[in-house]
């Protein structure tokens, strides 16, 4: 829950006029680097990945196995 402050602020910004022509810019100008040509591109897709596990350091879990004998659907 917002209280009344933040209410109001939401509210100032809302009929901002500059702000909504920064979201406007912003919209217009955004790209995608994974889409080349209007297709998804495979290598920069991985690069993507690839970086932001390296920056996350995700490290992969080892694998084990599935124990359970009863398994229903």
């Amino acid at each position: 829950m917002l209280n009344a402050n933040e209410k109001e602020e939401l509210l100032r910004l809302a009929k901002s006029s500059s702000m909504r022509e920064d979201m406007r810019y912003l919209s217009a100008h955004r790209h995608n680097p994974v889409i080349v040509d209007g297709k998804v591109s495979m290598d920069r897709l991985l690069d993507f990945l690839n970086g932001f596990n390296e920056f996350i350091n995700h490290e992969p879990k080892p694998f084990k196995p599935m124990l359970d004998r009863d398994m229903r659907l």
